[in-house]
């Protein structure tokens, strides 16, 4: 259908046929599939499962060590049926829902979350990367995973090439259009032509700072185009929005989506994070200044062990340590080892996703199956982690069994503190609350520790006085953790320091109690580094290894990021896979480009504007996305480059684009967040049961990256929108298109307010029709109206009735040319 606005617009139920599509099922061997069932599954099967369902033993005929043999099932037929969770043996089994088929057999029920894992892997089509022939009876004897990193691409030093000769030599404005050019003749295509300059300029703005561009900055850009040549403008305007506030905001979001980044800690506890959006301001923060990739990378593994000459700066490279903090984790959990470990695995997990597209986590159970980590190598990093204590700002509750304390700051002017301070009394009264408690919990382990040595007790305590003095003390300790010795709140994070430094040992099948070799702590050994620092005795390894990560020598970590640039401006990856670049993952479409753009990005300071810059600047980016039926058949999912494609702007930039075209948009940021302000240190702080988080979570008239990420309960519009999953490491988001968004756009309170302000705005400003006709395309598509739009936009708003104006704007707002990207 075409993206120029018709009448069917505006009519509302035209809106639906505009976006209403059947989802399509989620592809088995995606990328996103098979990290749920490295993380999430396979490790269960192997610590659950195998003992009686692996290799020779195959009990009840079932084998669950291989993709088709958990598929085919055993006696009682298959036990995984993609996409039909209720009709699948596996999950019947683990539910208890059979009382003649209870798995596993000994020991206590999964968790309801693993069994919620289970269910949802089988509605995802249950992808599973194993091959047919890859049983694993969690023995690694003949793993040969190491032999993947001697010719596999990802694991060899990238070297810079010679940009090719081409022979239009007109055609090309810098290295990065020679290497395309080249590709594109070397597959018998050829580039698009320039898109015309409103369009390239807004798919600058919502590239750059995520927002559509003012019909003021349109008129300027047009005027400087005919004046002096989009040679000349364009690197102007590129220069302008690079130094915007709102640029931070933009890419600081794509990093956030990278970091996992939530406020609250998911799963079946799920409780806030009242001090997660430090992190949040200090990524946007580091992105607005430039902030070198490889010092971006070190602050946030290892800041609390960098040097610094300020208080101001030292808070701000403790917070940057909250992203190994904002994580999920499962606070329910009552076993102390088993809590360390989940914790620790989820750090390695995120950090190597992240940074080097690989996941070594996968490593946690047995040796990685397609890539070069082995178990020794996660144990090493493990370590490292180990080493460290995370501080993420709970207590413990009825709600959760994990106390994190809060990381405190220095105090610096200005500092946002949104818990509040005691008057004198009221402090004193809470520590001597404390104290009482305290002193009845002594009692309690002096009670337990008597019945341990056999004897009685001095004095006996019930299960609910046992429960009750935790659930009571828990808040009380909490609050205190977050005042100084005056009673007067101190700003606190989330993020790690330095703790008892130790090596762990090597875990049988990644169960606790079953310990094997110590393993030292240091890197995975398979990727090579040249002068590789040695971890210190006295100090944990985060700086070494963020070292480690940052040597130009390494082979991921600048790929993998200038990847992710590219992914975020040209709709694809260099690499299409941009979160897996092992070798289950794709071949780079084009590697001397890929290579040549990683080592200049390290070899001209790590900067990512420089990067930006660089790729925005280039004839590649200023190409249409007109579609063209003859390179389409030579190449159709467009990876050569001949065309720019068009794309579905991301949740966020939609709802801004809104308040943007309504006038409504604050600009400056939010203070803090609504998880902070709405429920901060209040006792009751699990998402399900607290009354102070409003039902409407869009309702803000903020820019969106400020909206809360409230783990299993985001905003509408970002949930309806394929926003990032907050749990999971997320470089390039899926992209659908279901009803339900139409159903959003026609319904929710936030559009339809949005409509009314654009409307009074327009019939305020606007002198008759027609003119509020061409400031509505302005603001919405930043082009003007055609001739047969605008006669039939005039015919509605003359026909309409009072309501004519609003139905009109959210017409606008509905169409697919507002929400789509040229």
């Amino acid at each position: 259908m075409s993206n120029r606005f018709s009448t069917g617009c505006l009519f509302l139920c035209g809106a639906l046929f505009f976006i209403a599509s059947d989802a399509a099922a989620e592809d088995d061997d995606s990328a996103a599939g098979e990290a749920f069932f490295e993380s999430r599954i396979r490790p269960v099967l192997v610590k659950q499962c195998y003992e009686c369902h692996a290799g020779a033993k195959v009990e009840g005929g079932l084998r669950v060590d291989r993709r088709s043999t958990i598929r085919k099932g055993g006696d009682r037929g298959p036990a995984v049926i993609p996409e039909r969770p209720d009709a699948s043996i596996l999950l019947t089994a683990i539910r208890h829902a059979d009382p003649d088929l209870q798995m596993p057999p000994k020991g206590a029920k999964l968790s309801a979350k693993v069994i919620a894992d289970f269910r949802k892997w089988i509605e995802m089509g249950a992808p599973d990367p194993r091959a047919d022939g890859d049983g694993d009876s969690g023995e690694d004897s003949d793993w040969a995973g190491f032999e993947a990193a001697r010719d596999h691409w990802a694991y060899q030093a990238a070297t810079e090439s010679s940009p090719p000769i081409v022979d239009d030599s007109q055609w090309p404005r810098g290295d990065v259009d020679r290497f395309v050019l080249a590709a594109l003749k070397d597959n018998d295509l050829r580039p698009s032509p320039d898109a015309e300059a409103a369009t390239l300029l807004r798919r600058l703005h919502f590239d750059l700072v995520g927002l559509p561009p003012s019909p003021k900055s349109l008129k300027n850009f047009m005027s400087t185009v005919a004046a002096k040549g989009m040679d000349s403008a364009l690197p102007d305007e590129v220069d302008r929005l690079l130094q915007s506030p709102h640029f931070g905001e933009r890419w600081g979001r794509h990093w956030l989506d990278v970091a996992r980044f939530g406020e609250s800690s998911g799963g079946e506890s799920n409780v806030t994070f009242p001090y997660a959006w430090r992190y949040r301001d200090y990524v946007i923060e580091a992105v607005n200044n430039d902030v070198p990739y490889d010092r971006f990378l070190t602050e946030q593994i290892a800041g609390d062990l960098l040097p610094c000459d300020s208080d101001k700066e030292r808070a701000r490279l403790l917070t940057a340590t909250g992203f190994l903090a904002v994580g999920t984790k499962n606070l329910g959990e009552n076993n102390d080892a088993k809590f360390k470990a989940d914790l620790v695995d989820e750090q390695i997990d995120a950090l190597t996703r992240a940074v080097m597209a690989s996941s070594v986590a996968c490593a946690r159970c047995h040796h990685h199956k397609f890539d070069p980590f082995s178990m020794e190598d996660y144990y090493a990093l493990a370590g490292i982690f180990a080493s460290s204590k995370t501080y993420f700002g709970t207590f413990v509750s009825p709600a959760n069994n994990r106390g994190g304390d809060p990381l405190v700051l220095p105090r610096v002017p200005g500092q946002q503190v949104f818990h509040k301070s005691l008057t004198p009394e009221k402090f004193q009264k809470l520590k001597a609350q404390f104290a009482e408690l305290a002193e009845v919990r002594a009692q309690i382990d002096a009670a337990q520790a008597a019945r341990f040595a056999g004897k009685e007790p001095a004095k006996t305590f019930t299960l609910q006085e046992v429960l009750g003095n935790i659930w009571r003390m828990g808040p009380v300790e909490g609050k205190l953790e977050t005042l100084d010795e005056n009673g007067k709140a101190v700003p606190v994070a989330m993020g790690v320091l330095d703790d008892k430094v130790l090596n762990v040992p090597l875990l049988a099948r990644g169960e606790i109690g079953r310990e094997g070799e110590i393993v030292p702590r240091a890197f995975p050994q398979a990727i090579l580094v040249n002068d590789a620092p040695s971890i210190p005795r006295e100090q944990s390894g985060r700086l070494e290894l963020a070292e480690w990560l940052t040597n130009t020598q390494h082979p991921l970590t600048s790929r993998v990021f200038v990847n992710r640039v590219w992914k975020h401006l040209f709709g694809r990856g260099l690499v299409a896979t941009v979160d897996n670049f092992g070798t289950s993952g794709a071949k780079p479409s084009h590697p001397e480009l890929l290579d040549t753009l990683a080592v200049r990005f390290t070899n001209e300071g790590w900067s990512l504007k420089k990067l930006i810059r660089t790729l925005v600047l280039s004839r590649t980016y200023r190409q249409s996305s007109t579609f063209e039926s003859a390179s389409f058949q030579k190449d159709p999912e467009n990876q050569w480059l001949w065309r720019m494609p068009k794309r579905r702007l991301e949740a966020e930039a939609i709802r801004d684009a809104m308040l943007v075209a309504s006038g409504e948009l604050q600009r400056t940021p939010v203070a803090g967040s609504l998880v902070a302000t709405k429920i901060g240190d209040k006792p009751v702080s699990l998402i399900g049961l607290n009354r102070n988080l409003p039902k409407d979570l869009d309702g803000s008239l903020h820019r969106s990256v400020y909206l809360p990420v409230i783990r299993d309960r985001l905003p509408d519009v970002l949930s309806l929108f394929d926003f990032a999953e907050p749990s999971l490491v997320t470089g390039e988001r899926e992209q659908t298109n279901v009803p339900v968004q139409a159903l959003y756009l026609m319904n929710s309170d936030f559009v339809q307010a949005r409509a009314r302000a654009m409307a009074a705005k327009l019939e305020k400003e606007a002198r008759d029709d027609k003119q509020l006709v061409q400031r509505a395309f302005l603001l919405c598509l930043a082009r003007r109206p055609d001739e047969d739009e605008l006669q039939r936009s005039l015919t509605f708003l003359q026909a309409g009735g009072d309501l004519a104006a609003f139905s009109f704007c959210q017409a606008m707002l509905c169409t697919a040319e507002f929400r789509n990207l040229d």
